[in-house]
């Protein structure tokens, strides 16, 4: 063999892993195997891309002392993408201090075996997080572009109680959501760990063919102030995902369709403490066509929460449900929804319609009826107890006029109040007496 072809084969092999020489001083990282979990036993119908092995790997060296691991996570991710895979070590913890856009990956796994922690800069944070297009959304970081997976069984920690106490002296304050899947072209994000996330947990937007599968997610506050709208997952404007086998422990909707969500399965969750598993809030930005269709929602367990089944919908007229959360005038429709098999503790309500979200006085609900349709909706296989906030009531559904609802089927609804009932608020939805038990008339406008 050449000289040339000598030197050529050891830089190859060198290049194989690539690491800073002060890394050499930290425990040598190994490599987890990219988990593999089958997608079951509901499918989207839709084909995911495969996902080639990778080919080399980086090691993030962890600065140590709480000091800022931005720089060295970017010259890892960069210096391993496209076919490369990235470890984060178990032995390590890492700090992100700077607003990171990894947008531009691709063909790439992200390991995190150990803890990864956002700073609790709330001034910088709130000034350099990632602002979205939805609602009043930003992110600590943003993670797209095509065929990535981020798995290892590590921690992300979003240091949310300063961002809780914060909050309760101003609602006008922009608290980043942990986890960021923005522009995302097929991928998967499996075996992790999500604590204590100022805002949502996960946002998933202009993304599709995702599959989220084994992921915890738990924190709330230590403080009198709550930790509020700790969604676990909001998609928006995606296609072609899947949520699974995972644990959700929060204090907001366990699962939020928002809008132009399409093609989802959720299936073989826990949720505990949240709003249930729901549809929007749908409608909220007058000019803006908002659709949610192709919903499959299975095996859920839902406990200590307002709702199991859920959907909402802003009137078709502006109103406020709080100061940072405004609303109604939209269009669009939902259709094509399944909730399936959920077993319901302590729930408030164990169905939830409703077209008047964010507004309290029904009469203007009236007036300035939804501009969604809703139709096609099948609910069914509910068994267990709800709490006693509505009791003798078990589920609220009300439409603002039988022409935008159709095609809403109960069935199988095997749910009792605590003093034995089943009662349903019931109005506008043309055929529900046949199907539940209505025994009043709506009356109430939507919460959060």
């Amino acid at each position: 063999m050449r000289v040339t072809e000598l030197l050529t084969f050891a830089l190859l092999q060198a290049s194989a892993v690539i690491s800073s020489p002060l890394e050499e001083r930290q425990p040598k990282a190994v490599g987890s195997k990219r988990p593999n979990h089958a997608i079951s036993p509901r499918n989207t119908g839709k084909a995911f891309p495969a996902s080639p092995a990778r080919t080399k790997t980086c090691v993030v060296k962890a600065n140590g002392g709480g000091k800022d691991d931005s720089t060295n996570i970017l010259s890892a991710v960069k210096a391993c993408n496209n076919g490369g895979h990235v470890v984060f070590s178990k032995e390590s913890s890492y700090t992100i201090g700077t607003a990171l856009d990894l947008t531009f990956l691709k063909s790439v796994d992200l390991d995190i075996q150990g803890t990864i922690q956002f700073t609790n800069d709330t001034d910088y944070w709130q000034k350099n997080a990632f602002k979205q297009v939805f609602q009043n959304a930003t992110t600590f970081f943003q993670l797209g572009g095509e065929d990535v997976n981020v798995y290892g069984g590590g921690t992300l920690d979003g240091n949310g109680q300063v961002w809780y106490d914060l909050y309760a002296k101003d609602i006008y304050t922009l608290r980043p959501i942990l986890f960021g899947v923005i522009g995302l072209k097929g991928g998967s994000i499996e075996n992790l760990k999500f604590r204590y996330s100022p805002q949502w947990y996960t946002f998933v937007a202009n993304s599709s063919d995702v599959v989220f599968s084994n992921i915890d997610i738990a924190g709330g506050s230590k403080s009198k102030n709550p930790a509020k709208n700790t969604d676990g997952w909001d998609t928006y404007r995606s296609d072609n995902i899947v949520i699974q086998n995972s644990h959700i422990d929060n204090g907001d909707d366990c699962v939020s369709f928002k809008p132009n969500s399409t093609n989802i399965v959720v299936q073989n969750l826990v949720c505990n403490g949240s709003h249930g598993i729901s549809v929007g809030s749908l409608g909220q930005y007058p000019g803006e066509v908002d659709i949610v269709e192709n919903i499959y929602v299975y095996n859920v367990s839902m406990s200590n929460a307002s709702d199991g089944a859920r959907i909402k919908v802003w009137p078709g007229a502006s109103t406020a449900l709080s100061g940072d959360l405004q609303g109604g005038g939209g269009s669009g429709a939902v259709k094509n929804i399944t909730y399936d098999t959920m077993t319901i503790s302590n729930v408030d309500y164990a169905i939830e319609i409703t077209q008047c979200y964010g507004q309290k006085n029904i009469t203007l609900c009236n007036q300035f009826p939804s501009n969604l349709t809703i139709s096609d909706i099948s609910i069914k296989n509910f068994k267990g107890t709800t709490s006693k906030k509505y009791d003798p009531l078990i589920g609220y559904l009300v439409c603002s006029s039988p022409k935008v609802c159709s095609n809403i089927k109960i069935d199988n609804i095997d749910v009792k109040s605590p003093s034995g009932t089943n009662q349903y608020t019931c109005g506008s939805i043309t055929g529900i007496e046949s199907q539940v038990n209505c025994t009043a008339k709506g009356t109430k406008g939507g919460e959060s």
